[in-house]
């Protein structure tokens, strides 16, 4: 068996899994329900073109990009793309003034600010002559609380819209249309078991982009077969994430297996094992606020118990 190829070019590697893969359409778009679902307050925007400049807050890799090229897309304005990082008051000055004079010739323009937390109050005044005369539509991204990094004025002009990290099966869907769209993997035949698919949702965390950059990573160090298919291992996987992934099912049996075996360390007064058991969950993903209601509920059995004791006494 050999390992796959770095310049592969029926694996098109020049171009990173997750731009090959950037949803075009709400329709496959994947998560941010409660805002982009049927009925709910973003679709019903776009579908009515009431557009206006917006906000999006939430954890890296949720789509905050993706969504602003889609509703680029949808209500056929330009899209221009501004890092925080990069881009200084003259850079955005030359856009405002491109954008100002596509107004006047009837042209609509997105300027989408990645990172925009990261611009200086002036930076952030920039924008605002040209969002109140409405020259450009502003979508702003960031991680951080809108409230405390963006400049009140214009905090006041845009909309704010919460986007959530992914859910586990969010994730799935993600990597499962990896594998079969063409854009993607879909062009080769990929044998990976459903739990390793399963254990790189967890170690995503929500994060849709570290979670097709590590199957990309995975399959281009999987092994070629004789019959040209390439196999994913266990191993492969841990070594691209750097750590050893703890197969866990939240919902399955071993969920339960571990959850018991934390509470009878605990009714042991082992407080190694415990501290064990818990780590164990935490890496493997599970919910610790799930885990902290069992600590509460456990406690409180325990005291019950000593009472009883005590008055039996």
């Amino acid at each position: 068996m050999e390992q796959l190829s770095l310049f592969s070019e029926e694996l098109n590697m020049s171009t990173p899994l997750a731009s090959r893969l950037r949803p075009q359409t709400l329709d496959d778009y994947i998560g941010q329900e409660h805002l982009v679902g049927k009925g709910k307050i973003l679709r019903q925007m776009l579908d009515k073109d009431m557009v206006s400049s917006m906000i999006f807050w939430g954890p890296p890799g949720v789509g905050k990009t993706t969504l602003a090229r889609i509703i680029a897309h949808m209500t056929q304005t330009s899209f221009v793309d501004l890092s925080a990082v990069t881009s200084g008051i003259k850079e955005i000055k030359d856009v405002m003034r491109q954008a100002e004079n596509d107004r006047m010739m009837g042209l609509k323009t997105i300027v989408f600010v990645d990172e925009i937390h990261r611009f200086n109050k002036a930076q952030q005044d920039a924008f605002l002559p040209y969002v109140e005369k409405g020259s450009i539509i502003l979508i702003g991204a960031t991680t951080e609380n809108p409230s405390f990094e963006i400049n009140s004025a214009l905090l006041s002009r845009c909309k704010v819209f919460v986007l959530q990290a992914l859910t586990e099966q969010d994730m799935l869907k993600l990597l499962h249309n990896a594998l079969t769209d063409k854009r993607g993997l879909g062009n080769n035949t990929i044998n990976i078991e459903e739990t390793l698919l399963k254990a790189i949702a967890i170690f995503s965390n929500g994060d849709a982009r570290t979670a097709l950059n590590t199957l990309d990573m995975a399959v281009l160090n999987g092994q070629i077969e004789s019959d040209g298919s390439i196999t994913v291992k266990e191993e492969i996987l841990e070594q691209c994430t750097g750590q050893k992934m703890l197969l866990y099912d939240r919902d399955g049996e071993e969920h339960y297996n571990l959850i018991s075996a934390l509470h009878k360390s605990m009714r042991n007064s082992d407080p190694d094992a415990a501290i064990y058991w818990l780590a164990r969950m935490l890496e493997a993903g599970e919910d610790p606020l799930y885990i902290a209601r069992r600590l509460v509920r456990f406690a409180s059995e325990d005291m019950e118990r000593q009472k009883r004791m005590q008055r039996k006494c």
